[in-house]
């Protein structure tokens, strides 16, 4: 069998991609088919740290936009990714995978806090850990918190799971002609204002060399084959052919 082309990834995971079908809140069966392809990568040796959304919940900047004071609306925002990182947990342990979650807010009861060398210890022996919490400041998005977590742990590359094969030049769900692309740079992200991160994440990630790859998340084993060197999604890189 292939050897895994990544030891360490962030996977960025959207509070949406846990709501399957439903219009809002946790699908119980997607969650657990994510939990069962974390825990396939993980067997291969993969050290995995996760950063998820809480657009399922609720999403700050929209409810700001109705009229909600912006930092009090992000700060709910993140405990929304909090309860999400819990449901996570919980599956994945269902299957024997050791979980931490930190989190960039205290709550002792629920969550350790998040201290760097402390998750990169909880890697090292062999758990999977989600970050929770955004960065613990407003005014940040969650692509934000996944590329500061990504460097912090010193990961390989931030893996974003989507409902899309990749990145295009404009919405495939509304322009059958839209084309997708295998590889972009980040100044390509930037200037086309390609929807892959925001320009935060993406400026902070092109500082760090750090590779994006978006990928298709609902395709099954899709993570696995993505890790194994196959060519999945769009890779964000370096000009020069990452």
């Amino acid at each position: 069998m292939p050897e895994p082309i990544y030891k360490r990834i962030l996977l960025k995971l959207s509070g949406e991609a846990l709501m399957g079908k439903q219009g809002l809140g946790i699908d119980p069966q997607v969650v657990n088919e994510i939990a069962l392809e974390l825990k396939e990568v993980k067997d291969l040796g993969v050290e995995i740290g996760v950063v998820i959304g809480g657009g399922n919940i609720f999403r700050g900047l929209s409810a700001s936009a109705r009229g909600m004071d912006r930092v009090t609306a992000d700060y709910m925002g993140m405990l929304a990714t909090v309860i999400n990182a819990l449901a996570l947990q919980d599956y994945l342990e269902r299957y024997g995978v050791q979980t931490r979650v930190l989190t960039a807010i205290k709550m002792e009861q629920l969550a350790e806090p998040f201290i760097r060398r402390r998750a990169i210890r909880h890697l090292e022996k062999g758990r999977l850990v989600i970050f929770a919490g955004g960065t613990g400041n407003p005014y940040f998005t969650t692509d934000t918190a996944a590329a500061l977590r990504a460097i912090e742990i010193e990961a390989d590359a931030i893996i974003k799971g989507t409902k899309v094969d990749g990145v295009y030049d404009d919405d495939p769900k509304i322009n059958p002609n839209a084309v997708k692309f295998d590889q972009l740079s980040y100044l390509d992200v930037v200037k086309k204002r390609l929807k892959v991160m925001d320009s935060t994440a993406v400026t902070l990630c092109m500082d760090n060399h750090l590779p994006i790859i978006v990928f298709n998340l609902t395709v099954k084993e899709n993570l696995k084959r993505l890790i194994l060197g196959n060519s999945i999604g769009t890779k964000v890189c370096e000009e020069q052919n990452g």
